[in-house]
């Protein structure tokens, strides 16, 4: 399945118990940015999807981008750039 965010708005891996992930998604909701939230513990296959994205590891959140790129445990800032080029 392809989970290419639409343009101006990003996917975001994460689990529930994530800290990091919690603390992005309030950032992302009072800057007003899009987000897809995808739980690798509970949508089948997302979890082998983020390890290739992370050289074997299922760090989150990952994020991916509109250009197919991705970040591992970006800041607020570090997407808001990615998604301004």
């Amino acid at each position: 399945m392809d989970y290419t965010p639409k343009a101006g708005t990003i996917t975001m891996f994460s689990t529930s118990w994530c800290g990091y992930c919690r603390r992005l998604k309030t950032q992302l909701d009072s800057q007003g940015i899009g987000y897809t939230e995808i739980n690798i513990e509970d949508v089948a296959g997302t979890a082998e999807l983020v390890e290739k994205l992370n050289g074997g590891n299922q760090t989150v959140p990952t994020v991916l981008f509109p250009d197919g790129s991705s970040a591992t445990n970006p800041s607020l800032n570090d997407v808001k750039a990615r998604l301004a080029a």
